[in-house]
């Protein structure tokens, strides 16, 4: 595949649509009397390695205290109030619910003869899973998670159906909570089981005999179940009908903590693999073979200093995918009597691509690729042979291929950025794909076009950006622009359709996706690029995106906003700090704030492969230089910020976002407003109702484009 240059475009859609914004409204005429009173304790001081770091707003941890809450309610109270007197929000909010009011379903999946899938009919909080007795059958309502609760924030979290097909297990959550509670479905009655599994987190449930594995934590204490740190995780077995308390301890390492354990059972159930990690990154791999009468734990690799993930068997012989020696992965075959690595067989080498993830369906390995993150299929056999490349649309993005063993076709979706999630059929058979649910999206992709670049970062690496906007865009520094990232974790930031920029995109305005250093785009190496003391290169990368944008004449600093999430939060709250100056609006949404004390929180100890601790002086010292509550600075005008978290949101807790409004809001000399939007009953992001995903986005476009001095 020719790898595109500079500014070349790479995909041409058709012709000029819609107008511009029209620019009548000067931003700021929503005038912020004052912010909430928020009360300053001096005496909150930690000492790090001799350095004293106050912390007055310590007392937003808490979030369940009534001075909390009430702040809580007057932050909110001055948000919404802002934002209600915003002239066209009603407009957005119509035409993101216009948007938003078509069919959509998920990729099918199939179990013994039986074919389900999600589907979601415009509206709808949450999608309902449907069941198909054959392709011929009508499709039947299996789970309707909207009649879990009345206002749609009990979600469904999984669905793992057992070896013979006859049970589904499901998980649900609460609120946006990621503590998940499982429940069974025996397939043949439609009559829900008596089994009941409580305080599971990070767990799937792995089917085995007439059972299966799940990992849990032990039960928090009351009042702490959403802030108290996730520890001594283990990994049970439960049998079908009996009691949780029943359940029988397969392992659990008391003397490591805040190792996490999970399990998975492969496909013809011989092997149990155990992997543990430190955190969220490296991995450790055991397996137990479950044919043996008094099967134990045995050792595949055990350093932790590399990542790894069984695929499936051949036979004796177990699959997997490792990044030991091969920064981009490669696919690898193990002799259970002889697992050392070692004697490991490559069967798919390491290639100029990044191999995202590996899938297996009828006797097959698809092996998910990115190429300038973008995906590309290659098929396999099981002993590592090429047999093909598959046809996709586009550049873009391609999910699914995977399956059961008997399988002769097997599902996938493609979306991009002017391509709306499409499902297709492929025949394992002839090597044909067939499409299967096209989207009925409010959308002409014609009038679209996605340019590809590379721009230096601050020290000259080249970093790959996708540039979305409509077919004759003036280069003239006008137009309005939101540039996303995250960079980290070994995430990869794809193509992906979203309804909500069409409220940008179709009129006029330009949506920007980086792929900075941190994420996996582009291999182990890049990931490593980003992560500890070479966090900076991910905000210098961001920032010559920016950098570049205005430069390139797509907009100019009083028309850039910036958005990102969780890390991505970690990461804007970063960048403004360093470039006040360069942006005009800012959305750090669910960020770790705090990064001198993000480990004391839920499972954020985990972070610290990625991040480093406060608890090592050399950390401290990384830390404390980028940390966005720590570096918020007294003399500046800030960009108009919109800080967005949720009161259920135990992977970042909403501390990171309270302390960070708090001091923002002191120390800001500007007159841009900085707002906190504090959801309701919602967490993370996972399993948020359509209604307060509309909501949210509705507030985001108004405060973007009213602070830009434009009407929608």
């Amino acid at each position: 595949m020719k790898k595109p240059t500079l500014q070349t475009s790479v995909l041409w859609l058709g012709s000029i649509a819609f107008a511009l914004f029209v620019i009548d409204c000067a931003p700021n005429q929503i005038k912020i009397f004052h912010y909430p009173t928020t009360r300053k304790d001096t005496s909150v001081v930690d000492d790090y390695f001799g350095v004293k770091i106050k912390d007055p707003y310590r007392w937003l941890e808490d979030d369940q205290s009534e001075e909390t809450k009430a702040w809580v309610k007057e932050q909110n109270s001055i948000t919404f109030d802002y934002l209600n007197k915003i002239p066209f929000r009603q407009n957005i909010h119509d035409r993101l619910t216009e948007l938003w009011n078509y069919p959509k379903y998920s990729i099918p999946f199939q179990k013994a003869g039986r074919i389900f899938y999600y589907k979601n009919d415009g509206l709808q909080n949450q999608s309902v899973l449907y069941m198909q007795e054959s392709q011929e059958e009508q499709a039947t309502v299996l789970l309707d998670p909207n009649t879990f609760s009345d206002d749609g924030t009990v979600a469904l979290k999984g669905v793992y159906l057992s070896g013979n097909g006859r049970y589904l297990g499901y998980a649900i959550s609460n609120g946006g909570s990621d503590w998940q509670e499982f429940y069974i479905l025996d397939l043949t009655t439609k009559e829900k089981q008596p089994d009941h599994i409580q305080w599971a987190k990070f767990s799937g449930m792995s089917w085995f005999g007439n059972g299966f594995y799940y990992n849990r934590f032990p039960e928090p204490k009351p009042g702490d179940e959403l802030t108290d740190i996730n520890e001594n995780s283990a990994i049970y077995y439960h049998r079908l009908g009996t009691l949780q308390s029943e359940d029988k301890l397969i392992f659990q390492d008391p003397e490591h903590p805040k190792q996490t354990p999970w399990v998975e059972v492969t496909e013809d159930e011989q092997y149990l693999i155990l992997y543990r990690s430190k955190g969220t990154h490296g991995t450790a791999v055991k397996f137990m073979d479950l044919t043996k009468d008094q099967p134990t734990f045995n050792d595949i690799v055990s350093d932790f200093k590399n990542e790894h993930g069984v695929i499936t068997t051949d036979g004796k012989y177990i699959i997997m995918w490792t990044t030991l020696e091969a920064p981009k992965k490669r696919i690898v075959k193990i002799n259970p009597d002889n697992p050392n690595p070692e004697n490991w067989e490559t069967l798919v080498p390491e290639a100029e691509d990044v191999l995202e993830s590996v899938s297996t369906a009828g006797e097959r390995l698809f092996g998910h690729y990115l190429h300038n993150a973008s995906s590309l299929i290659k098929e396999f056999t099981l002993n590592g042979a090429t047999l093909d490349t598959i046809d996709l649309p586009a550049l873009g993005l391609a999910s699914g291929f995977s399956g059961n063993r008997e399988d002769t076709d097997v599902y996938y979706s493609f979306t991009s950025f002017t391509y709306p999630n499409t499902i297709f059929r492929y025949n394992l058979d002839t090597g044909e794909s067939r499409m299967e649910r096209a989207s009925q999206v409010d959308f002409n992709p014609d009038d679209y076009m996605v340019n590809e670049v590379f721009y230096p970062s601050r020290d000259g690496t080249p970093v790959h950006m996708f540039i979305v906007h409509q077919k004759g865009l003036k280069l003239n520094g006008k137009n309005p622009t939101l540039l996303y990232g995250y960079g980290g974790f070994n995430i990869s930031m794809k193509p992906y359709f979203s309804t909500s920029n069409m409220i940008l995109l179709e009129k006029g305005g330009v949506y920007a996706l980086a792929n900075l250093r941190g994420g996996g785009e582009f291999g182990e190496a890049w990931h490593r690029d980003g992560m500890l003391e070479k966090k900076q290169n991910v905000f210098d990368d961001f920032i010559a995106a920016a950098e570049y944008l205005i430069d390139a004449g797509y907009t100019s600093s009083d028309r850039l906003a910036i958005r990102g999430g969780s890390n991505g939060g970690l990461m804007i709250g970063a960048v403004l700090n360093q470039r006040p100056d360069l942006f005009k609006v800012a959305f750090p949404a669910v960020g770790v704030m705090d990064m001198l004390r993000y480990h004391k929180f839920t499972i954020g100890w985990a972070w610290a492969v990625e991040y480093g601790s406060s608890d090592k002086e050399t950390d401290f010292k990384n830390l404390i230089s980028y940390s966005p509550l720590h570096n918020i600075r007294e003399d500046v005008s800030y960009p108009a910020t919109l800080i967005t978290t949720a009161d259920h949101d135990d992977r970042v807790v909403p501390a990171h976002s309270f302390k960070y409004a708090a001091t923002l809001q002191e120390k800001n000399r500007g007159p841009n407003p900085i707002l906190i939007r504090i959801e309701t009953r919602a967490g993370h992001g996972a399993g948020k109702p359509t209604s307060k995903k509309i909501d949210e986005l509705t507030d985001m476009w108004s405060f973007m484009f009213y602070n830009m001095g434009l009407s929608y």
